[in-house]
């Protein structure tokens, strides 16, 4: 089933690997589901249903005009959910997807899901104001917009994937080849949702939705995050989660999947295992 149609008619595309309790992985912004692969590999490997999905707007799946919004992303989640039978599942969200999984558990009730993940996730809230000090200027995210409009390609590779993945003048965790894959599966989305999408996750308060959560939460976030930064985020939704587990990597960046790829597989198959 490589593709599922959502409740407005949208075709997402569906990666399914394995047999078992299913783990379904939700990737980050501007990315798409083959972000996931090393850990779906693994999870697959270790007895999971490893499920991954495009989400619209990007890598495979249909670019409809609109429903970037959270709610409806939240319902394309549902869907997928409900199209693939993936009950008593384990439902993970890196980066913007952590905001898919919140607004899920609150809009949906968290029907079929009995464990969640956050990982560098923008859950809780991401822009700065007066109640959210540690949030990000609005500027900040104004400016992502009027580069994505410019130079779309440029500043994806020379400036986000430097910062996503910790790149500095001197030394680099990741090779240029990934920072070139990176920008090449970024590409494949469409502009109206790479700005629709951006404009959502920096705009978007989950903190209403953390009461939501009511199954075992891990959440994994970098210190050394400068895309989504760890007091906005990671400690700040442990703090309102209940039954959450935050797990800290010291110095690490946005992009920890890659970077610390092994340690974050070891975290999940460690977590979903318990």
């Amino acid at each position: 089933m490589p593709y599922v149609k959502t409740r407005d008619g949208t075709d997402i595309y569906v990666k399914d690997w394995g047999e078992g309790r299913p783990v379904v992985l939700l990737h980050g912004w501007p990315l798409s589901s083959d972000m996931w692969d090393t850990q779906m590999m693994a999870l697959a490997e270790a007895g999971f249903r490893a499920i991954a999905y495009d989400r619209r707007g990007f890598g495979r799946s249909g670019q409809p005009w609109s429903g970037y919004d959270y709610d409806t992303l939240s319902d394309d989640l549902a869907d997928v959910l409900e199209a693939t039978g993936a009950q008593e599942a384990a439902v993970i969200g890196f980066s913007m997807g952590g905001g898919e999984v919140a607004r899920y558990m609150s809009r949906h009730d968290g029907k079929g899901v009995i464990a969640a993940g956050l990982i560098a996730s923008v859950v809780p809230y991401m822009l700065k104001t007066d109640d959210n000090p540690h949030g990000t200027d609005q500027s900040v995210f104004d400016e992502i917009g009027q580069s994505l409009r410019d130079d779309r390609a440029n500043f994806l590779r020379h400036t986000f994937f430097k910062q996503f993945f910790g790149v500095g003048f001197i030394s680099s965790p990741v090779s240029d080849d990934v920072l070139d894959w990176a920008t090449g599966v970024a590409m494949q989305a469409g502009l109206k949702p790479t700005l629709a999408c951006a404009e959502s996750f920096s705009q978007t308060d989950f903190r209403p939705d953390l009461s939501a959560f009511r199954v075992p939460t891990l959440i994994v976030h970098g210190t050394g995050d400068q895309t989504v930064p760890i007091d906005a985020a990671g400690r700040a939704a442990a703090a309102g989660i209940a039954h959450s587990q935050l797990v800290e990597y010291d110095g690490a960046p946005h992009g920890l999947n890659v970077t610390h790829g092994d340690r974050l597989t070891s975290d999940l198959l460690t977590f979903l295992g318990r």
